[in-house]
């Protein structure tokens, strides 16, 4: 006779305890041929459970335990996607940018970190997608070393949590990333937000009050937008846009909070910078439409500014 399921299940769980990679395969695989072969009942669910596992420790195993891995910085701040398994980061992602990704309704899609540009407001943002962190990342648990140390290089992170998901997922993730010492500026996308169920955003917010939580949907493109102003505000840069032939370009400039005019116009060209008198100010920060500043003042996001230069 087999001995009781609930006994066979906490007996597999104590063999796992430590193992990674090609031993843990070999306890699941140990296990499966110790099981009954039941079709139905628990003794298949705990089956069942056992295949589940071999699968997701052969995906881990897959991932490149090493302590760094090199992500080349584009655009003008990097911000990483970062969440658990399955927390619709490759959605958004893809929904953002024209990398190709794999995308799925399971664990262990994403295998590396993917880097790719958006653009937000006529500037080029590097977003990085960590793959899924799981419990003990910061240990090297599914080569989490690795991928924190992409993390570690970000400027900003964007925690991403499945709206309708349980909360303490997130608190997992949260809890390998502040163990592993690292505290840029973030915030929250609620992410699959055309599936929630009413209140799943209000409780969401409850349960994460320390962070802007931004409910997102792939198929909504007024939030996606707004998210990627968020994401905007979380980089602390400003947009400043130059005024050329009576109109603003559509690529800006993207400076440092407290830049001034003479910072603008080295931002340009430095022989720019040397004639550099003052400056024509338009837009938000402008008090009247063509407003002359010196060169040192301070411009501000979204500001339009014809640099005056003798020549």
């Amino acid at each position: 006779m087999p001995m009781p399921h609930r006994t066979q299940m906490q007996v597999i769980k104590r063999r796992l305890i430590g193992k990674e990679g090609t031993e843990r395969i070999k306890v699941l695989r140990a296990a499966l041929a110790e099981l009954p072969d039941y079709k139905n009942g628990p003794f298949a669910d705990i089956r069942k459970w056992v295949h589940d596992e071999i699968e997701e420790a052969r995906v881990r195993k897959g991932v490149v335990h090493r302590d760094t891995i090199a992500i080349r910085r584009e655009g003008a701040a990097q911000v990483a996607l970062v969440g658990a398994p399955n927390a619709g980061k490759s959605s958004l992602l893809h929904a953002l940018s024209n990398v190709q990704i794999a995308i799925g309704n399971y664990a262990f899609t994403t295998l590396r970190p993917v880097p790719a540009l958006t653009r937000i407001g006529g500037v080029l943002v590097q977003l990085v997608e960590i793959p899924g962190l799981i419990e003990g990342a910061h240990e090297d648990r599914g080569g989490g070393k690795a991928l924190l140390g992409v993390l570690r290089g970000a400027d900003a992170i964007v925690f991403c949590q499945d709206v309708s998901g349980p909360p303490d997922v997130l608190a997992t993730v949260r809890a390998e990333v502040e163990a592993a010492g690292i505290d840029p500026p973030a915030i929250l996308a609620a992410t699959k937000m055309d599936e929630a169920q009413p209140g799943a955003l209000e409780r969401l917010h409850e349960a994460v009050p320390d962070l802007d939580v931004i409910g997102v949907s792939i198929i909504d493109d007024d939030s996606l937008d707004a998210f990627k102003e968020a994401v905007w505000a979380l980089t602390g840069l400003i947009r400043v846009y130059p005024r050329v032939d009576g109109e603003a370009a559509e690529e800006p400039f993207a400076l440092e909070p407290g830049s001034t005019v003479l910072d603008f116009a080295a931002a340009i060209h430095n022989d720019l910078a040397a004639r550099c008198r003052g400056a024509r100010l338009w837009g938000p920060s402008a008090r009247f439409p063509g407003q002359e500043l010196g060169r040192a003042a301070e411009l501000h996001d979204g500001d339009i500014v014809e640099v005056i230069a003798p020549r």
